[in-house]
């Protein structure tokens, strides 16, 4: 992939972005494109196996402010669901891209979701993968006791910064907090610990201030009402064994937007698409095939491809 980076038209701070083009040469139209977001505190660990079955498409990977390869904003206050929606829009911009199918995890649901509010035309269509249209912790491991929680946990993180940065990078990236994990969510006899630890390792790295900032801010952000009116080709992707965002969410989320296709991972966690990935794959790529390319574009690919002796 190749690295660049746009500016966000909230505070013209850098957005590290990069592209892979699609391996086999197009007819001169612009390719598809699919742009995925991650959940917060991620940097693309989940789509490892999705990206090495993409090579027929345009894939951007974007890093949130404060994640990854993008700086941390001079003001994290910008930091929301709806600030990220527009600098996805300035990544698009950035890489001369007109439309894109949104693939978002965990928030990232959240962020494309938003996206398709505020910018339908841009908007190709969507993957939903493990996540939820409105408040992640009102339903998290089946109890609202965690958002409950959230201003004590705010309030002690701004009043110790320094304190809290230091034992998060101390101890996030670790074998035991692996450990303590998958106590947790991740289902570990479907999970290879070196596929989870680069989350581990993402996290460490944010600032506490932000990622509770922006967790806040997808507590308040709800995109439930929009759903009827999606009127792009939807893939829900969700997993049975989900407590993050649990299957229920998913269920209900693809019975009320228009034409959904639903795709429940048995056995699968919040992390599905690292934990079953043949699955998860196969049938991202049928969608991609049936409900985004047009006959024309499948008849490309179908001669691109070797012929069978």
């Amino acid at each position: 992939m190749r690295p660049f980076y746009a500016r966000s038209p909230l505070d013209e701070g850098p957005i590290f972005y990069e592209i892979a083009e699609p391996s086999a040469p197009g007819d001169g139209r612009e390719p598809v494109t699919i742009i995925t977001c991650d959940g917060i505190g991620c940097s693309g660990y989940v789509w490892k196996y999705l990206n090495r079955e993409l090579s027929g498409y345009r894939v951007i990977h974007w890093h949130y402010p404060g994640h990854g390869r993008s700086p941390t904003p001079r003001s994290p206050v910008r930091m929301t669901i709806e600030g990220l929606a527009r600098d996805l829009v300035a990544v698009l911009d950035d890489a001369g891209v007109s439309q894109a199918v949104a693939c978002g995890h965990s928030m990232g649901v959240q962020v494309v979701l938003e996206t398709y509010r505020q910018m339908r035309a841009r908007i190709q269509g969507l993957l939903l993968v493990c996540g939820a249209p409105e408040n992640p912790l009102r339903t998290f491991r089946g109890t609202n006791r965690f958002e409950a929680l959230l201003p004590a946990v705010r309030h002690l993180t701004q009043r110790m910064p320094g304190l809290i940065n230091r034992v998060s990078r101390r101890f996030l990236p670790t074998r035991l907090s692996y450990e303590i994990a998958t106590l947790i969510e991740p289902n570990e006899a479907l999970l290879d610990p070196k596929d989870f630890m680069p989350y581990l390792e993402g996290m460490a790295r944010i600032d506490m201030r932000l990622f509770l900032t922006l967790l806040e801010s997808a507590c308040h952000h709800s995109a439930v009402a929009l759903l009827p009116e999606i009127q792009v080709p939807t893939l829900v992707v969700g997993g049975s064994q989900d407590t993050f965002t649990p299957p229920e969410l998913s269920t209900r989320m693809h019975g009320a937007i228009p034409g959904a296709d639903l795709l429940m991972v048995e056995g699968g966690s919040h992390t599905a698409p690292i934990e079953r990935p043949e699955l998860v794959n196969e049938r991202i790529l049928g969608f991609l095939d049936q409900r985004i390319r047009t006959p024309a574009e499948r008849g490309a690919t179908q001669q691109d491809a070797p012929q069978s002796r």
